[in-house]
């Protein structure tokens, strides 16, 4: 995958609409105004996988583009048409799908995006039964879904007042910023009704969304400013990096130092090879930041994995819960647990808590969490709902709404963020056990190597830019630590032979900031960004451009201003003395 999507625009009438990765239909707008992020078909397994989906033949004609569609090659298939109509100030959006071998499916049907800018608008919500809700999208990023039993939708787009009907199931909407997806997702199949469902060969799918303007247009929105002001706010959070979890290939790469202040290891007690991980990590020479996986059937595992720490320099442990309501979260149990066992080891070791997965967990269990934690965690993984450049692009901006809102949640404990990649490291939802090494030695890798979690933009110059722009938008006061990435290996750094990828210098770079007084502040538009540190050797600023066009950018600081010029995902650090 190249860095860039493949983009097609097509329009009829008033209607535009981004045909984006062949079957996406992005960016839907009415007379140049935006009125939808997306619409999506999305076939999910029955472990909330997305089964990739083929375009084999699409057709263009006045007033309708049809797309031929086939999801193959997985567990079951299906196959049929996509289809758009516009008909005057109406937009159609209907899919028709037979399955062509047996399916269990936990979600199969059209998903509509709203952008983020529509928070906190006005939203009617049309029940089944004619009633209907007057409420707002929300301006927190909600945890629990802000609305249920949908057939219609009225809100008000850029483009206007507008009326979204929904037939062929029931619907409901979920806050996605929860994942750093900058959208609202309306989706079929409530989440209460039991799942999977299992369709048999020759069963059929078919759902229409019919979407038409029903008020004025409004004025034009106000030009956003250009100009990037930081303010002095607390301190750079530190830097982390994983320990690599790749097959253990390159033995020689502990000679390099790596540029961060701690390696955080995930430590799976329930694995063959948890001790080899461990011992990996302490390659580095670095700080640990130690997250156990605990199996409450398991006591003996814990003790052993404290044990194991002795002698080491660890920043702080933490453990989650392998299974149950309380999977991959660290409630008052096991961390009552931790603490017990680090005081019968005779340790002294901080005790953080939070979750192995998505600020979605942190958001709807820290409820769970123990009093007295001395840090709370949890992962960002962009690339969860949706594989797109477009979304790892617009998920910079929800990262600072979750970080923001995470220090609130946190409440004057530290927030330590991280892992921080690209495809996720753990699927936080599946329904069948995390698979695991059958080797004590790290032979085959362990955790995300043994899972689909590796992606090319790894490899990309652009990824570089994408780097320091998450991390200006994570750096606000209350965040601690970042940790991006791994050491080396497919999610790496570092190439397996030791080499580095273009994100190493952006790691370098955010690294030498760390520990420094801050300058931080919001982006004015989403894709440029800055951060920045008062450093014995000035001003140290670093720029970071995520717009597909060079950009001119001007940032103002209390102690001085620079201007430079970035070309499309560029990035540059500068010294203002």
């Amino acid at each position: 995958m190249t860095w860039g999507d493949d983009e097609a625009v097509w329009s009829s009438g008033g209607w535009t609409l981004v045909r984006r990765r062949g079957d996406e239909l992005a960016d839907i707008a009415h007379e140049g105004r935006s009125v939808l992020r997306s619409v999506r078909l999305a076939v999910r397994d029955r472990d909330w996988n997305t089964l990739p989906l083929q375009v084999e033949a699409v057709s263009e004609n006045p007033g309708c583009l049809r797309l031929h569609v086939r999801v193959s090659g997985g567990p079951g298939a299906v196959e049929g048409e996509l289809v758009a109509r516009v008909e005057g100030d109406r937009l159609e959006i209907a899919v028709d799908l037979i399955c062509t071998a047996a399916l269990e499916t936990n979600r199969t049907g059209l998903v509509v995006l709203h952008p983020p800018a529509v928070s906190g608008r006005a939203l009617g919500v049309i029940h089944p039964d004619g009633a209907e809700d007057r409420t707002r999208f929300p301006v927190g990023i909600r945890p629990h879904q802000p609305a249920t039993d949908i057939a219609s939708l009225k809100w008000t787009s850029d483009a206007g007042e507008m009326l979204l009907h929904f037939s062929g199931d029931v619907f409901e909407m979920e806050d996605q910023r929860n994942w750093t997806d900058a959208s609202f997702k309306t989706y079929n199949r409530p989440l209460a009704l039991p799942f999977p469902v299992r369709l048999g060969a020759g069963e059929r799918v078919a759902q229409t969304l019919t979407l038409e303007r029903i008020g004025a247009v409004p004025a034009p929105a106000p030009a956003r400013p250009t100009t990037i002001d930081l303010r002095a706010e607390g301190v750079v959070p530190s830097l982390g990096i994983a320990a690599s979890t790749a097959p253990d290939l390159a033995e020689a790469m502990a000679s390099r130092p790596i540029p961060a202040a701690t390696v955080l290891v995930e430590v799976d007690l329930a694995s063959p090879a948890w001790s080899a991980a461990l011992a990996r990590a302490q390659r580095a020479g670095l700080p640990l930041d130690v997250r156990f996986i605990v199996d409450e059937g398991r006591p003996d595992a814990l003790r052993a994995g404290i044990d194991a720490l002795t002698g080491i320099d660890v920043r702080r442990v933490t453990a989650f819960r392998a299974a149950g309501p309380a999977r991959h979260v660290s409630d008052a149990d096991t961390i009552a647990a931790l603490r017990a066992g680090i005081d019968r080891a005779g340790l002294r070791l901080p005790v953080a808590g939070g979750v192995r997965t998505h600020f979605t967990e942190l958001n709807r269990e820290h409820h769970r969490l123990p009093s007295g934690l001395d840090g709370i965690g949890f992962a960002i993984t962009p690339l969860f709902h949706d594989v797109s450049t477009a979304q790892l692009v617009e998920s910079v901006a929800m990262q600072r709404l979750v970080a923001q809102q995470a220090v609130g949640l946190a409440d004057g404990v530290p927030v330590d963020i991280g892992p921080i990649g690209l495809l996720p490291h753990v699927n936080a939802v599946a329904t069948t056990p995390d698979p695991r090494p059958t080797h004590a030695d790290l032979r085959d890798g362990y955790g995300p190597a043994l899972l689909p979690a590796a992606d090319a933009r790894q490899d990309a110059a652009q990824l570089a830019a994408w780097t320091i722009a998450s991390a200006a938008a994570l750096t606000v006061p209350g965040v601690r630590s970042l940790t991006y990435f791994e050491e080396w290996g497919p999610r790496g750094i570092r190439n397996s032979d030791g080499t580095d990828r273009p994100v190493a210098a952006a790691i370098a770079a955010l690294a030498e900031l760390g520990a420094y007084p801050t300058l931080t502040g919001d982006s004015p538009d989403g894709t440029t960004w800055a951060v920045g540190a008062l450093t014995p050797a000035g001003t140290v600023l670093l720029l970071a451009n995520l717009d597909d066009r060079s950009r001119e950018l001007a940032v103002r600081t209390p102690h001085g201003s620079a201007r430079a010029r970035l070309d499309a995902f560029g990035w540059t650090r500068m010294v203002v003395r």
